[in-house]
């Protein structure tokens, strides 16, 4: 399904070996996801070096391995360990990758909810939440002196569904809509994701750093969720996705940096029905996972006769892992 979806890059939230070496030998990028689980031992230089070992060096040969993400989303939760582990742990999987003469190969980051922005109207005063500061600045500064990318989880629809009344459908969906203009800048903005990279953009910038690239780690809309979750319809999810898939395509960037094509990740390949939470959350797949499309995301207008694989009887609903895929150069799907 894959191949035949002309995937160019991939990303998983772990580093599973089945997966990397069926891609042995092909064009596929891999980002390799390093979980909160294994944080504390990544300070450790020698369980690091070994993670590293066990992970990453047996497929890196066959294998394009360009990134490992630590941690995903540490700031969520209400461990402060974690929160304190994390910069450690980047910094040690960099300095294995240093010693080992990998660090020009692969490159080592973190991907961060959109939560831990304190302030995002209007987009010029975006700024870090207080308590997370300190923190931030410390992994910003770590950034921008390896040149590694930012990457936030941005999601409108978390947004539209709070405040369905004060925030306009047509605005998250990428619809023709007034809009918004910044008051300090006077930047017009037409959509809601624009607005929240160029948020994060500014909050960087108001650390001191400009020389860091933000990247959308995850983003998308479900096709169905629970009475109280508006807007998780297969109509929306297909607008969101095409119309975000336009943009892409176009190779736009933000108002503040029209320049910078914006590099942004598609959650989710499959529907997952065995993920916890709300139903919005089993329902952010573009595909079944038997590969036929759970609605109209445009995707099928750019691909090259897909051939959808008709095993769904034998397999289980969910995805057994996440991953992101780079379709074409375009677009990158979770």
């Amino acid at each position: 399904m894959l191949q035949s979806l002309n995937v160019s890059r991939l990303k998983l939230y772990d580093a599973d070996p089945n997966v990397l070496l069926a891609f042995s030998n092909s064009n596929v990028e891999f980002i390799i996801g390093l979980g909160n689980e294994y944080l504390q031992d990544m300070t450790d230089p020698i369980k690091a070096q070994n993670w590293v070992q066990q992970h990453l060096q047996p497929h890196i040969t066959q294998t394009k391995i360009t990134c490992i993400t630590v941690g995903n989303e540490v700031f969520m939760s209400n461990d402060t360990r974690l929160w304190s582990n994390l910069l450690p742990a980047m910094k040690m999987v960099y300095s294995t990758l240093v010693n080992l003469g990998l660090d020009k190969q692969v490159i080592v980051t973190s991907a961060h909810s959109f939560n831990i922005i304190g302030n995002s109207y209007p987009p010029s005063a975006g700024t870090f939440r207080q308590d997370l500061a300190e923190y931030i600045q410390a992994i910003l500064n770590f950034h921008s002196q390896i040149k590694s990318p930012f990457l936030i989880n941005a999601y409108p629809f978390f947004a539209y569904k709070d405040n369905p009344n004060q925030i306009s459908l047509e605005y998250v969906l990428f619809q023709p809509n007034p809009g918004m203009t910044d008051p300090n800048t006077n930047l017009h903005y037409d959509n809601m994701l624009y607005a929240q990279v160029d948020a994060v953009y500014s909050a960087i910038k108001a650390m001191g750093h400009t020389d860091i690239e933000v990247m959308i780690s995850e983003t998308g809309w479900p096709s169905k969720g629970d009475p109280d979750e508006v807007g998780s319809t297969p109509e929306n999810a297909a607008l969101y996705h095409s119309n975000l898939l336009n943009r892409i395509q176009a190779r736009q960037g933000t108002p503040a940096k029209p320049s910078v094509p914006i590099d942004i990740y598609v959650f989710a390949l499959f529907n997952e029905n065995l993920k916890p939470g709300p139903t919005s959350e089993k329902n952010y797949g573009l595909f079944y996972p038997d590969g036929t499309p759970v609605y109209n995301s445009g995707l099928q207008g750019y691909l090259p006769g897909i051939v959808y694989y008709s095993s769904a009887s034998t397999i289980n609903e969910w995805s057994i892992f996440s991953l992101v895929i780079f379709v074409m150069s375009v677009l990158k799907i979770t």
